[in-house]
Parts: structure tokens; C-alpha cells; sequence
């Protein structure tokens, strides 16, 4: 939330006049009012009376719109407690100050919404044109108006140590619109919105405080505080924009590269899972000179058996890995040896091309006749005394599918 979200000019909202000299207006609304009136919600209903601002309220009401049934209901409880409404809500905000100093915030936050929620109720009421147990003068609504804008500012900075940033900024929002040179709201505010690494409005928030208080050392730590984090955010952006830049030279030589050998491509809609395994140029994927390497996968279709090759390089022939991989431990009868296997892939039209052991993968795969789907290269290896009968089965199967 942008602190200029709350008002196009806090500099425009201070308290009124009335209320900063003592004043009376002419009746105890009418005192409220003007504490209120230089917000933006309120100044459309500038030169109106009382009676008619009472009648827009009761349409459009400003913050104090935010006490609900339930809180409406729990200010009536505890207005039961002896004393003017006035009394009551410093009575919950002395108790909350003194839960704040032993670090309760939670309960600390809690005592600052029942004396808050009491003092909406009141301004609800008046607002309602209903009869109050304790009516108000003029000179009482504006101690509730200041009590109000302190237990709004306490109540921020329990949200700012349990936290709740955003409650913490509506919270200071609510206490500027009241009063637009409160300093400890725009400390708090601030503070929040650095923490929700909103740095262009902490900075504002901060700003305006100071311009308040200059030498105000909180507010000058978390200035220091906003260039040192928009230093680290900068810096942050700047290495991901690189690292944007980079993946993107990256995918261009590398569809160059592929396009240059014509090797073709495919992808799916539901490609295998291979973590990191994929096409590359290596060693420098941002280099048209370097090698592409592909991963791949050994079948053994007479077995329902495979093996995974991470990274096989394009100039590295099908016996290289052969040597390594075979024999295989699940192989009884001793069939699968390097030389005594044979190796083939499936074409584009659903034919067989075989690959021997001395053929790179280059010149399987830049025939054109071969295509790599979802960046894995698929190899059939069968034992020799087996591949024809293998081969007539796969064409069988291949033909009762079209």
C-alpha cells in the first residue's frame, strides 16, 4: 500500500485550526469534523454544515467504516466498564502501554483495538444522530480525537513488532489522516513498508517525517536502512536482469547451433522428468563454438529395461558408450556385450535406421531423417542373434497403428 494511496498531499491533511488552538466549532460534531476534514475522503464535503456532512457520513463514512457488527458488539461490552467512553478507551490504552513495555504485543494490540473500537462506536453513533449515556462537548470529542490518533499509532507498532506490516501501515494511515504531522507514523509507516520491500514508498514516508523532524534519529536510521536495502535491491535486480540476458543468448545460439547441423526437434505436452538434464552447448552455452552434448536413454526393448546418459557429446560414436554401460547385471543368459549388440533409432516416419558402434551421434542426427523429442535422444539396443525378429515385431506394431 502506497502511502500516496492514503492522500494526494499529506502535507495538506494537518489537524484544523480549531482543534490545534482550542477553538470550540459551533457543536461537538462539528469539532470532529474539522479534525477530519483535510482528508481526501472528506474533501468533497468542504463547506458543508455539520447537519449535511452528518447526512453524507451516514452514506460514505470515512475509516470509521472499519468497525464491524462484531467489534460493534465487543465496545458495547466494554463499555460497561465504568466511565465516559473517553475514560474507558485510556483505560485499555494505558493497559496496552503497559503490556507493550514487557513485549506483549499481541495483548498490547489487543487492549489498543478495544479503546479504539470504543471510540468509533461513539463517533458511529453521533454520525447515526442516536443518543449517547455520555454526550460529548466539543472540548471532550477532541481529547477522544487525540486518544484515538495515539492508540492508533501504538496499536501500528505492535502490528510492526508481531510483523503484520500491512496492518501496521493502515494502522499509520489512519493516525495521518487525523493528524498529517504525527512523525512516529511515518517512522512506523516506513519502517513496514521497507520491510514489504516497497522501497519508493518507505522512502516517501520517510521523507515526509523527516521533513517534519530532521534530526529524528529513528527516522534517520531507517533512512540509512532504505539505501543500504535499495543498494542490495538494485543490485539483486541487476544480476537477474544479466541472468535474463544470459538464459536468452543462451536459447538463441543454441537454436542456432541445432539449426546449423540440422538437427531436428520436438517437444511434447508431456515431457520426462530429468531435473537438469537437457541440450546444451558445452563448455559455454552462450558460445557457437562449443559442442552440443544431449542427453539420452538406452532401451532394451526385449527386457522392458533402460539406462540414462546425462550428457552424450555430438562427436562421441554409439561404441564409446557401449564399452562403459555394457554388460548389464539383469542380463542371465550374457547377450548384451559391447560387440555383440545392435543399435538402432526410430525415424521421422516411424522406420528404423541403425546406428554402428564407430557413427557419432552428429551424423545420426544431422541426416534429418532423426528428431529429438523433448531434448532426449531414445536408442533400441537388441542382441544380434535377436534383431530381426525384433525388427518384423516393431514394424508390425508400427503398421497396426496407422
Amino acid at each position: 500500500m502506497k502511502i500516496e494511496e492514503i492522500t494526494e498531499d499529506l502535507s495538506s491533511t494537518a489537524i484544523s485550526p480549531s482543534i490545534q488552538d482550542g477553538t470550540q466549532a459551533e457543536n461537538a460534531d462539528d469539532l470532529l469534523f474539522d479534525a477530519l476534514e483535510r482528508s481526501p475522503a472528506m474533501a468533497e464535503m468542504q463547506g458543508k454544515s455539520g447537519a449535511e456532512i452528518l447526512a453524507d457520513l451516514n452514506k460514505s463514512p470515512l475509516f470509521m467504516t472499519e468497525l464491524e457488527d462484531n467489534d460493534a458488539v465487543e465496545a458495547l461490552k466494554v463499555l460497561a466498564y465504568e466511565g465516559t467512553p473517553l475514560e474507558v478507551a485510556t483505560g485499555f490504552k494505558e493497559r496496552g502501554n503497559e503490556t507493550f513495555v514487557i513485549k506483549k504485543y499481541k495483548d498490547a494490540q489487543e487492549f489498543y483495538t478495544q479503546g479504539i473500537n470504543v471510540l468509533l462506536l461513539e463517533v458511529r453513533k453521533r454520525q447515526r444522530g442516536e443518543k449517547t449515556e455520555h454526550p460529548a462537548d466539543p472540548a471532550e470529542i477532541k481529547r477522544q480525537v487525540a486518544l484515538l490518533e495515539a492508540s492508533l499509532v501504538n496499536r501500528a507498532a505492535c502490528n510492526l513488532e508481531l510483523k503484520n506490516y500491512r496492518s501496521c501501515i493502515l494502522d499509520c494511515a489512519s493516525a495521518i489522516r487525523i493528524n498529517s504531522k504525527n512523525v512516529k507514523a511515518y517512522y512506523r509507516s516506513s519502517k513496514a513498508l521497507l520491510a514489504l520491500d516497497k522501497i519508493t514508498e518507505a522512502d516517501d514516508s520517510c521523507a515526509r517525517g523527516l521533513a517534519l523532524d530532521p534530526e529524528n534519529k529513528s527516522l534517520l536510521a531507517v533512512a540509512q536502512a532504505i539505501i543500504k536495502k535499495n543498494e542490495l535491491v538494485a543490485a539483486r535486480k541487476k544480476k537477474e536482469l544479466e541472468l535474463a540476458a544470459r538464459k536468452r543468448q543462451e536459447e538463441i545460439t543454441l537454436k542456432a547451433a541445432l539449426k546449423a547441423r540440422g538437427i531436428r526437434t520436438r517437444k511434447t505436452d508431456q515431457p520426462p522428468e530429468m531435473e537438469d538434464a537437457k541440450i546444451q552447448l558445452v563448455p559455454d552455452p552462450a558460445d557457437p563454438a562449443s559442442s552440443l552434448s544431449f542427453p539420452a536413454v538406452l532401451l532394451y526393448p526385449l527386457h522392458l529395461e533402460s539406462d540414462f546418459i546425462k550428457a552424450w557429446g555430438e562427436m562421441e560414436p554409439m561404441g564409446h558408450h557401449l564399452d562403459y554401460i555394457l554388460p548389464v547385471p539383469w542380463d542371465k543368459a550374457h547377450e548384451y556385450t559391447p560387440t555383440g549388440v545392435e543399435c538402432y533409432m526410430e525415424t521421422i516416419s516411424g522406420g528404423l535406421i541403425k546406428v554402428g558402434r564407430k557413427v557419432t551421434l552428429l551424423k545420426v542426427l544431422s541426416t534429418g531423417n532423426v528428431e529429438v523429442v523433448d531434448e532426449v535422444v531414445k536408442v533400441f539396443v537388441v542382441p544380434k542373434a535377436k534383431a530381426e525378429a525384433w525388427i518384423t515385431e516393431f514394424k508390425r506394431k508400427k503398421a497396426s497403428e496407422k
